[in-house]
C-alpha cells in the first residue's frame, strides 16, 4: 500500500511549494509526488495521467485539495469512480475527506449529488438557449449544399439519363448530397 500524491499549480509562474510541503507532512515520499503546473481545464494532464496509471489496489491517492484534481463535480465523480473501481482510495487533506471512512465516502456521495445537479441544470441551460435561439429564427447544423433550386437540377439530370458520377462532377456535391437531393424531390 503506497501514497501517491498528485499537486498541481494553474501556471507556470505559480509555486508547488506549498502544496509540495503538506504531502511531506503527511507523509508522502518524494518520489512518489506527481507535480503539475497548468489549468485545470487542460484535459491534457500528463503527470495525472501518470499518477493514476500509477495507482495500485490498496493505494491512496492524496490531494491538497478537490480543485487539484478535477474541472467539475462531475470530471471529479468520473475520476472517483475510477479509484474506486480500481479499490484505491482518496485522501483530501485541506477538505479532511478521506475516502477509506464512512464519512469520506459520505461526503464523496453527496458531492455526487451536486454533480447531478450541476449536470442537469446545465443540460436545462443549454435546451433554454437552443429554444431561444429558434424562437428568432437561427438554424442549426451544417448549411444545405443542395439548394432547392440545385435538388431539381439535380432531378432533372438524372431524369436526362445522367449517371450519379456525372452529376457528381458537373456539381461538385458528394455522392451522399447527390442521393439525398434526389431522395428529397422522390420523397416530396
Amino acid at each position: 500500500m503506497t501514497d501517491l500524491a498528485y499537486i498541481r499549480v494553474s501556471s507556470v509562474g505559480q509555486s508547488l511549494e506549498v502544496q509540495r510541503d503538506k504531502m511531506v507532512a503527511a507523509g508522502v515520499e518524494p518520489k512518489d509526488l506527481f507535480e503539475e503546473k497548468r489549468s485545470g481545464l487542460d484535459t491534457g494532464r500528463p503527470e495525472l495521467k501518470a499518477c493514476l496509471r500509477a495507482l495500485r489496489r490498496g493505494d491512496t491517492l492524496i490531494i491538497t485539495r478537490i480543485d487539484r484534481l478535477a474541472r467539475s463535480a462531475t470530471d471529479l465523480l468520473n475520476i472517483v469512480k475510477g479509484l474506486e473501481k480500481d479499490g484505491v482510495a482518496l485522501r483530501v487533506l485541506d477538505q479532511q475527506i478521506d475516502t477509506s471512512t464512512p464519512a469520506g465516502r459520505a461526503m464523496l456521495q453527496m458531492l455526487a449529488v451536486f454533480a447531478e445537479f450541476e449536470t442537469a441544470i446545465r443540460s436545462e441551460r443549454q435546451m433554454d438557449g437552443i429554444a431561444k435561439a429558434k424562437a428568432i429564427g437561427t438554424k442549426f447544423g451544417r448549411k444545405v449544399k443542395a439548394t432547392p433550386e440545385r435538388a431539381a437540377e439535380i432531378v432533372a439530370m438524372r431524369a436526362d439519363g445522367k449517371t450519379v458520377p456525372e452529376i457528381m462532377r458537373v456539381t461538385g456535391l458528394s455522392k451522399a448530397s447527390v442521393y439525398r437531393a434526389l431522395g428529397l424531390a422522390a420523397a416530396g
